[in-house]
């Protein structure tokens, strides 16, 4: 830190003189008088409020669950620090020893500014130079204590906590607008199918009451082809990059994170995915398995073996309504009946997944029913970037105050 130039009225710290770990050990968590607990997926990097939390009892938790946290101590994941995951506690709870629990110590350091403290670039950097372990990275407290930074003092430090959390209250306003868009898509098929029943006669299926001009068919009966991927080694590099089950993203496939294969012309053209094709995820754990996206993507892409090729009868039903409402809450309840636990994985083959039953409005309402639902879509995406804008300014803010 000797290279830096230090600010009017600021001081150099260490991070172990400012802030205290507190070591709130609970005897017997069961018996503590809280009901709830934070695990490693509650937090999100680079998002510094819990993304859930769980209930004590539940079985989930082990020896490690029995350190306390209250409102408003910043708790930081030690395992792996190159995915930033700090958090500021909403509620009085209990984490694992390996979430350690820090509290400024309000006479050099406010509790406000320390969350975006462990957020700067330089935290981070310093965090990942002085990690321990070869395959399970980790941090003992130790570790981060000679962590140093320039301080300014209190008034100013009121004044940059104010400025970043109201930045980072942007943030948060529109991933709670996301979350209410995700769950307006999710339900979309469903009220779509409730509207037409206002208006028109209704009948009974297999399906239960639709309208009239709705059909309820096996998903089998609907495809022209259904195919596994190809099962062979892929690698980092060559010449076509292949689908697998984490490009499924929102229902759609994405080109991230690749891996790649060498085919001869007739094995590309026998895996090469089209426009409109399904791409559906056959084997993972229970609460991913079934996970299905649609290709339209430019580009010559094929897929991997725990995928399965879905080719709608275009006659019949429109790929992008049928992605829809297979995505939806209730296409994924009628999927996962067809679920069965293996040894380490949840599996749907592609026999079973033809059994699906879906609900078939004619063509022109299946159209109505993707551009309803493309707007939502759309509306998804907007926030989605305004969110990642609003991240980046947060970042240059926290640089700007903070950083070097």
């Amino acid at each position: 830190m000797s290279d830096k130039t230090l600010k009017p009225n600021w001081k150099l710290v260490k991070f172990g003189d400012v802030v205290h770990q507190i070591k709130d050990r609970v005897a017997d968590i069961e018996n503590c008088g809280l009901t709830e607990y934070t695990r490693g997926e509650h937090f999100e990097s680079g998002n510094l409020h819990f993304i859930g939390r769980s209930k004590i009892g539940d079985g989930q938790h082990g020896s490690a669950f029995h350190m306390r946290f209250k409102p408003r101590d910043v708790l930081y994941v030690s395992r792996n620090p190159q995915l930033r995951k700090v958090a500021v506690a909403d509620y009085e709870g209990i984490c694992a020893n390996t979430s350690y629990v820090y509290r400024a110590d309000r006479e050099n350091l406010i509790q406000e500014l320390l969350p975006f403290i462990m957020q700067t670039e330089e935290f981070v950097d310093y965090t990942i130079q002085h990690k321990r372990g070869s395959t399970n990275f980790y941090l003992n407290p130790s570790d981060i204590e000679p962590y140093e930074f320039f301080l300014p003092p209190l008034d100013e430090q009121r004044r940059i906590a104010s400025l970043l959390w109201a930045a980072d209250n942007v943030i948060s306003r529109h991933q709670d607008l996301l979350e209410k868009v995700s769950l307006l898509k999710k339900s979309a098929i469903y009220n779509s199918t409730r509207r037409s029943q206002i208006t028109e006669k209704l009948k009974k299926t297999g399906f239960g009451e639709l309208p009239e001009t709705w059909t309820a068919e096996p998903l089998g009966t609907l495809l022209e082809a259904v195919q596994y991927g190809l099962s062979m080694p892929l690698h980092e590099k060559g010449e076509y990059p292949v689908f697998r089950m984490m490009n499924i993203i929102d229902g759609k496939m994405v080109a991230n994170d690749m891996k790649y294969i060498d085919l001869s012309e007739s094995e590309f053209r026998n895996y090469k995915a089209n426009k409109g094709d399904i791409l559906f995820n056959r084997t993972n754990s229970a609460d991913l398995v079934g996970k299905l996206g649609i290709f339209d993507l430019v580009g010559d892409y094929v897929f991997a073996s725990y995928l399965i090729r879905l080719v709608a009868k275009k006659d019949l039903v429109l790929p992008e309504y049928l992605n829809y409402y297979l995505n939806s809450e209730e296409g994924q309840r009628r999927i996962s009946a067809f679920a069965t636990a293996g040894v380490s994985q949840t599996n749907i083959n592609a026999s079973n997944l033809q059994r699906v039953l879906v609900p078939v409005p004619p063509l022109a309402e299946q159209s109505q029913i993707i551009s309803q639902l493309k707007q939502v879509d759309d509306s998804k995406q907007a926030i989605i970037e305004h969110i990642e804008n609003s991240q980046e300014q947060k970042k240059q803010l926290i640089a700007e105050f903070l950083g070097k």
